[in-house]
């Protein structure tokens, strides 16, 4: 039997505001525990909840850059559940009335297909507190300093059919977030956060099968070994006759597995009404006007002036502009050397290498922009080689010294490449003396072997010679010398 998955998910995102929704705290990640939750987060008798306005634009500026129905006149409701990270009894957030109602995004696969995924709303509503467990061995403490944190939660439509399809999704959003500069971004601080909610059904059937929902994953690798994990269950317990039961589920990722967390509720079951403290939100078309004058260049259109004005493959401007700041360095690379594909190389390759190896951002880089762009200039005049120009490569970021001028740096280390003809030839006929195998095996037709000749003339120059005229060297005189 054949079986279809379907996958929707529920993205939370944390606003970037300097305060709470509702009150004047702060929302600065890393502080002591309990120290950001004033007397609005903790449910203190006659407090009342104030709006953030900087919440409300960031919403409605999601919105707009998915060309979604903007609630004119939206509302807030009390979600009610009890928990011990939840003082009040209720969370605030929007049911009936949301903020932002359907859109729909483009997503490009890792094969280059694209697909689209709706989505069914976009509401604002409050962060919960943190139960901690770590190093605390039977014991659970709370931590109420994330406790009205702004979030908007951005649900999708059930249109993905696979776990890459959700991680390519969940990677959309996290770019256009991070380019509308309503949220950081940062997944290991929780900033982002999704609920994949899961269901498979026969192959055909139209009819959803029993979701599953699992809670709280903040990691593309974790939610594509979530999702396979989870479908993977569904499916043996069907083929063996059992039932689905709907649940909320963690995802277990020292053991790679999914466990029931609690039985999956119903709205009916949080008993959802208009909160009475709070007046609806009216929003005018002059605020709209003014929301998208400011809305800055979107992944999907620089992805597509990359390839338009720089020349650059759909994989490498889709690779570039998945995230902006990668974008930026970039642009500012090009803007030194004014090569767009040599760039494009460097930023995917030795610098991604080294961003991986040392775990950080690219706004950490351990080289400028601008070092990077002189040694992709001195590549493309033939000043260095390209092995020279990885040796300055690592040699810079292994000293992060922004103020390293790279043209300094290769007069005072000698690196300049060697052009001077007399010079190589020399090194080129004494490499056809001292290999006389390889170059009968050129003359018998085996010409991959140039590639050891090449290799054995840039040793004996120690990689400053120039590999193009090199090659031609060698060429010429294996062809014409007897």
């Amino acid at each position: 039997m054949t079986w279809e998955t379907v996958i929707g998910l529920e993205i939370h995102v944390q606003l970037a505001t300097n305060s709470k929704i509702f009150s004047g705290a702060s929302t600065r990640f890393g502080a002591q525990p309990n120290t950001q939750a004033c007397a609005v987060d903790l449910a203190m008798p006659g407090v009342l909840p104030v709006l953030n306005k900087q919440a409300i634009s960031h919403a409605l500026t999601f919105g707009l850059a998915i060309n979604a129905e903007i609630g004119l006149h939206s509302t807030f409701d009390r979600k009610n559940y009890f928990y011990p990270d939840l003082p009040k009894g209720y969370q605030i957030t929007q049911f009936q009335h949301p903020i932002v109602g359907r859109g729909s995004v483009e997503v490009i696969l890792e094969d280059g297909s694209h697909i689209n995924v709706g989505i069914t709303r976009a509401h604002l509503e409050e962060d919960a507190g943190k139960s901690v467990h770590e190093n605390m061995p039977g014991l659970t403490g709370i931590d109420l300093n994330r406790a009205g944190t702004p979030l908007l939660e951005i649900v999708s439509e059930p249109d993905m059919h696979s776990a890459q399809q959700a991680v390519a999704y969940f990677k959309k959003m996290h770019a256009l977030v991070k380019y509308l500069r309503i949220c950081d971004g940062n997944l290991n601080e929780g900033s982002m956060r999704c609920d994949a909610n899961v269901s498979i059904r026969k192959s055909g059937d139209t009819t959803l099968g029993v979701r599953t929902e699992i809670k709280n994953l903040n990691s593309f690798r974790f939610l594509e070994k979530a999702i396979n994990y989870e479908i993977e269950r569904q499916i043996e317990l069907l083929e063996s006759g059992q039932k689905i039961q709907q649940a909320t589920l963690l995802y277990d990722a020292d053991r790679n597995e999914t466990r029931p967390m609690r039985s999956k509720e119903t709205s009916e079951d949080y008993r959802y009404f208009p909160d009475p403290d709070l007046l609806p939100i009216l929003i005018t078309q002059a605020d709209i006007d003014v929301l998208k004058k400011l809305t800055p260049e979107l992944p999907d259109q620089r992805r597509l002036r990359f390839q338009e004005t720089l020349a650059l493959s759909e994989y490498d401007a889709n690779w570039l502009t998945a995230d902006p700041d990668i974008a930026d360095y970039y642009e500012a690379t090009v803007e030194q050397c004014n090569n767009t594909k040599l760039s494009a190389n460097w930023v995917m390759g030795e610098l991604s290498a080294v961003l991986n190896r040392q775990e950080l951002p690219i706004t950490s880089a351990p080289i400028t922009a601008k070092q990077l762009g002189q040694i992709i200039s001195k590549i493309a005049d033939d000043t260095i080689s390209g092995k020279i120009a990885k040796q300055i490569f690592d040699d810079i970021t292994r000293q992060a010294d922004p103020s390293v001028d790279v043209n300094e740096f290769i007069k005072q280390n000698g690196l300049t490449q060697m052009n001077d003809e007399s010079q190589i030839n020399d090194i080129v006929d004494q490499t056809i003396l001292a290999n006389p195998d390889q170059v009968q095996q050129f003359r018998d037709g085996k010409h991959k072997v140039m590639g050891y000749l090449v290799g054995q003339v840039m040793k004996q120059s120690q990689g400053k010679a120039n590999p193009k005229q090199v090659s031609e060297m060698l060429t010429a005189k294996l062809k014409t010398q007897p």
